[in-house]
């Protein structure tokens, strides 16, 4: 008999969309939901979800249009991400999850906090990876971003960086990585990536979606606010070298959780690239300490 700890790759149907999703461990156990963000998929968590099967219920979906999950053409899909996050919320509760830890990495950020905010009492606790919630956390390089989006005019877009191509997906991983582990970095990844990327029409839903990440900077008051009323338990674990999301994004979660659990390592936006083993025990005790406090996370 297999063990339930290997991984499963699975499809169903959710809000109309054929949905593939990674799972592993028993559906007794605390579930631990993992959202990748852009360029990446389900994929990005290969070498984690086994391991992490011995402590939780691990589900890793690939967003609409992202890994091998179905791609609906724009005019039959809402790419937003409060409709990804109502569909990928179907699937939960139709594999009967009543509350889940959420793990969140760059985009994978925008869903999980549609999710968390709809609906707080779900939610046991939150790992957040390299993505931002606040202010702090987008530095100078989305200054011609936040520009765009103010002015979408052709003008301000020909000052967006070129990175709807191959060369910017495979920067997605290499990108300010210390040379050091760039070896750890496996190329398949960003392979993947860029042949799902390259599909027709899939750069076009790329840059909706895009266009669509100013709303959940907006909601940045209402994280906060969220933050600040549910106090949830929050584990943040961070590559340092991120050429995206700032490092001072960590200490804003700190400004008003009371329960932050922080872990800085040398590496860069796909963290779990290379530092996979280190995370593993640290979610593991994440989820442990969380589940034996008394009147914590009851499902």
């Amino acid at each position: 008999m297999l063990s339930i700890n290997k991984v499963r790759h699975n499809h169903a149907t959710a809000n109309g969309v054929d949905i593939h999703f990674r799972s592993a461990g028993s559906p007794d156990a605390p579930a631990l939901v993992f959202l990748h963000g852009t360029p990446s998929s389900s994929h990005m968590y290969r070498n984690v979800l086994s391991p992490l099967a011995e402590a939780a219920y691990v589900i890793a979906p690939d967003m609409p249009a992202f890994g091998f999950s179905a791609m609906p053409r724009k005019e039959d899909y809402d790419y937003t991400f409060e409709n990804i996050s109502r569909t990928l919320g179907a699937l939960l509760d139709d594999l009967g999850l009543r509350s889940y830890y959420l793990y969140m990495h760059d985009w994978g950020v925008a869903v999980g906090y549609y999710l968390a905010t709809r609906a707080p009492d779900r939610i046991r606790g939150l790992i957040v990876q390299n993505a931002s919630a606040h202010d702090e956390g987008l530095g100078p390089g989305w200054d011609t971003t936040k520009a765009f989006w103010a002015d979408p005019s052709e003008e301000n877009r020909a000052r967006l960086p070129e990175w709807l191509n191959f060369e910017g997906t495979r920067e997605t991983y290499l990108g300010g990585m210390p040379k050091a582990l760039e070896s750890l970095a496996a190329p398949e990844s960003w392979h993947l990536d860029w042949e799902r990327m390259s599909r027709p029409g899939r750069i076009e839903i790329e840059f909706a979606l895009f266009q669509d990440f100013r709303k959940h900077v907006a909601r940045f008051p209402e994280i906060e606010a969220y933050h600040r009323r549910y106090q949830p338990r929050c584990l943040l674990l961070w590559g340092r070298h991120d050429p995206y999301f700032d490092l001072n994004e960590v200490m804003a979660y700190n400004r008003v959780l009371e329960n932050v659990e922080t872990h800085i390592y040398g590496s860069s936006h796909f963290l779990l690239e290379t530092h996979a083993l280190e995370c593993v025990a640290l979610i593991k005790n994440f989820i442990e300490n969380a589940e034996a406090t008394p009147g914590y996370a009851s499902a």
